[in-house]
């Protein structure tokens, strides 16, 4: 992927941009301490595949950048970098339409996972952030329909509930269940409406819930 790297502090756009320029797979294409710098290099020259932003930068968060990103460039892929882990902000994020949500707690294989992840289409979410979704007061309970919709779920249905839940991408899921990628897709299709979540974390949480992984 070609990558652009928004952080407000320059030792840590530095040291990402260090660390990122290890994996031979993502090259960094340029880096800006500012979502208002972002939003103009990406006027100029919006081809690049994916940007690597911090949360907190003073005048345009990363959420608000990642709206405006999604509304112009909605090819481009969003991973926010962060250190904050309210269930609030978290859900915000997704909904504002980003690609992985990582904090900045998080090593190098971690950071290396995600990128990869959202390169292959997939949403990238850290365990920790799982963890603020599903125990955090309720906040997001919107995000998870608790009625017993277990019984309307297929036995195929709830083993791709499974394997959603071990972070398995579309392609993995199909390769080993002997299906095509597009069915798998299909059947995530209806996973979502069935259970009246909008994403793959909502069905992890529905089946963290219900017992089902």
């Amino acid at each position: 992927m070609r990558i652009l790297i928004a952080d407000d502090h320059k030792f840590i756009l530095d040291s990402l941009e260090m660390l990122i320029s290890t994996m031979p797979e993502h090259e960094v294409t340029g880096t800006y301490i500012s979502g208002v710098e972002v939003l103009s290099a990406l006027e100029k020259n919006s081809n690049i595949d994916a940007i690597l932003s911090d949360y907190n930068m003073g005048e345009l968060n990363g959420i608000e950048m990642t709206r405006q990103i999604k509304q112009k460039f909605p090819h481009i892929k969003v991973l926010l970098l962060t250190v904050s882990e309210d269930a609030e902000t978290i859900k915000e994020a997704f909904e504002a339409g980003v690609s992985g949500y990582v904090m900045k707690k998080a090593g190098k294989a971690e950071l290396q996972k995600a990128l990869s992840t959202i390169a292959s289409g997939e949403k990238y979410y850290s365990e920790s952030v799982v963890f603020e979704l599903l125990n955090r007061d309720k906040k997001i309970g919107d995000l998870v329909d608790e009625s017993n919709t277990t019984g309307l779920l297929t036995e195929r249905e709830l083993e791709i509930i499974r394997l959603i839940a071990q972070e398995l991408s579309t392609n993995q899921i199909a390769e080993k269940l002997f299906i095509s990628p597009a069915t798998v897709e299909t059947h995530r299709h209806n996973i979502l409406k069935k259970l009246g979540v909008k994403n793959s974390i909502g069905i992890v949480m529905y089946a963290v819930n219900n017992k089902i992984v």
